[in-house]
């Protein structure tokens, strides 16, 4: 019998792939089948400081590399994952068990953010005042500042890494990515076609690992800014980490969302906005809405919600109608399995019960269906945790200002919505919610990249957010030069001992 050899994940070091040296590895699972992919290294600490010391030697050269030399690449980069779409969100799919659609989304929104940062001719623009005093002129530099890194999770591996490296490389920075452990495949897919883009060796570098590579991150002392994405433990750790060390963070973190559904509301529009956002990418979406307010008389909408939730199908993302994929892991199944016997136990109703569906031909799979909670209390386990599954927790509120009480008493803050036709409600809710992301009928309220990503209070660390305006900023170090010029026969000036130029 032929033993099929397992491909193994390798390291990006100086633009080379490399075979790692490490005798510690990981199986990259299909969620759905439990087929193992490929095999992760775990960096050794000599590989992540190689990679280091790559990305700083060549940040000698790029830095220094115009303006537009650096947006042209990215041109030639969005066009190759336009061209590669469909493989990139196969791989996605099989490694990750999101549907084909809900991949190909994924590699879209990070594509957009590709398409921003070809624009950086007109983002990494600095300012000039002329003539601030006689002959005198400020103006303002805005300049890379070095080696950058990015971990990213495991919920959204095409996209978040294409928030991350793209607009630190585009501002002429180099670049550490660690992508997540278990599923590397389509973020290395993606290296790939960067480096066929044009991005010379040493300016993109990827390493591979668990807590020993994301402390080596935080630790290494050549490296100036970190973007994390992931969960609030360890998101707490890097922020932390990474600030005592001196550099700059922004870390996107848990989140516990709130859709707040008002009488007025398009009643068929809102339910299938909830159950979408609810329950697809099978819950594991930071800007789900894993909860639902109904307030007033929309709390007869019940049966309905119900209702909507079990015409969804549960099977393997790569097959045809699917609404509902796995979930990441087996350890993911069993936490998310345990919080809703946590429900039943603490007294909420359990009106959709996903746990155990049959799924004919995928019997190992990591299935869990869409599952319904009404009756849920703030002092619940499955209102205070991120269940990151298919669950939804239904709650009520007699008034949008006990709506929006609700929200704003819950310590997370990345994402809300409210569904409405009243104009005034929308505004009051929007001027009232401390929510970074607001989506007034829009139920994943993500922002496209010309905006940035905004979360607030425990689902942020970092006063600047990925992508958009800010990331420039993140990205960059300002420099203000004040010039003044003389004519060569020009007459020198009196001694002036003060700080005033006139």
């Amino acid at each position: 019998m032929t033993t099929v050899q397992v491909p193994t994940i390798k390291l990006v070091i100086d633009g080379q792939f490399i075979e790692s040296k490490t005798d510690q590895w990981r199986d990259v699972i299909n969620p759905a089948t439990q087929e193992v992919l490929a095999k992760v290294p775990f960096a050794t600490a000599d590989e992540i400081n190689a990679a280091v010391a790559s990305a700083k030697n060549a940040f000698k050269t790029w830095r220094k590399t115009p303006i537009g030399s650096r947006a042209r690449i990215f041109l030639k980069y969005q066009q190759l994952i336009r061209e590669n779409m469909q493989e990139l969100a196969a791989l996605l799919t099989a490694e990750q068990g999101k549907t084909l659609a809900d991949a190909e989304g994924d590699v879209f929104r990070g594509l957009e953010v590709v398409e921003h940062a070809a624009s950086i001719g007109n983002l990494q623009l600095g300012e000039l005042a002329n003539n601030v005093a006689n002959g005198v002129d400020t103006y303002t530099l805005l300049q890379p500042i070095g080696v950058c890194a990015g971990i990213t999770p495991f919920n959204f591996p095409a996209m978040i890494p294409l928030w991350m490296f793209p607009m630190a490389i585009v501002t002429g920075n180099t670049f550490v990515l660690k992508p997540s452990e278990q599923d590397p495949m389509v973020t290395m897919r993606l290296v790939e076609l960067a480096l066929e883009a044009g991005i010379p060796a040493g300016v993109l570098n990827v390493i591979h690992g668990g807590p020993e590579a994301v402390n080596g991150i935080c630790d290494h002392p050549d490296i100036k800014a970190v973007s994390f994405v992931g969960s609030t433990h360890v998101g707490t750790h890097v922020y932390n980490r990474s600030s005592l060390a001196g550099k700059r963070v922004q870390c996107m973190m848990g989140a516990k969302n709130h859709g707040i559904v008002m009488p007025d509301a398009n009643k068929e529009q809102t339910l299938n906005a909830i159950v979408g956002a609810a329950f697809g990418a099978a819950g594991q979406r930071c800007m789900a809405l894993p909860v639902v307010v109904l307030v007033g008389e929309a709390q007869s909408w019940l049966p309905d919600l119900v209702a909507k939730a079990q015409t969804l199908k549960v099977n393997a993302g790569c097959q045809a109608g699917t609404d509902v994929g796995p979930v990441i892991s087996k350890q993911a199944l069993a936490r998310i399995t345990d919080l809703i016997e946590s429900g039943v136990n603490e007294g909420a109703t359990l009106n959709l019960d996903g746990r155990n569906p049959s799924v004919p031909g995928f019997e190992n799979g990591n299935f869990i269906g869409p599952t319904l909670f009404s009756g849920v209390k703030t002092s619940m386990r499955i209102y205070q945790e991120e269940i990151f599954g298919p669950v939804l927790c239904v709650m009520h509120a007699d008034t949008i200002e006990h709506a929006i009480e609700l929200v704003n008493a819950n310590p997370n803050g990345n994402g809300t919505a409210i569904f409405t036709r009243s104009g005034a409600t929308a505004r009051r809710f929007q001027e009232d919610i401390d929510v970074g992301q607001v989506g007034i009928n829009v139920p994943i309220p993500v922002p496209v990249p010309i905006f940035s990503f905004t979360g607030s209070r425990a689902s942020k660390l970092g006063d600047l957010g990925p992508y958009g305006k800010q990331v420039v900023q993140f990205y960059t170090q300002t420099k203000t030069v004040t010039a003044r010029w003389f004519d060569d026969d020009e007459e020198v000036g009196a001694l002036n001992t003060t700080i005033s130029l006139k």
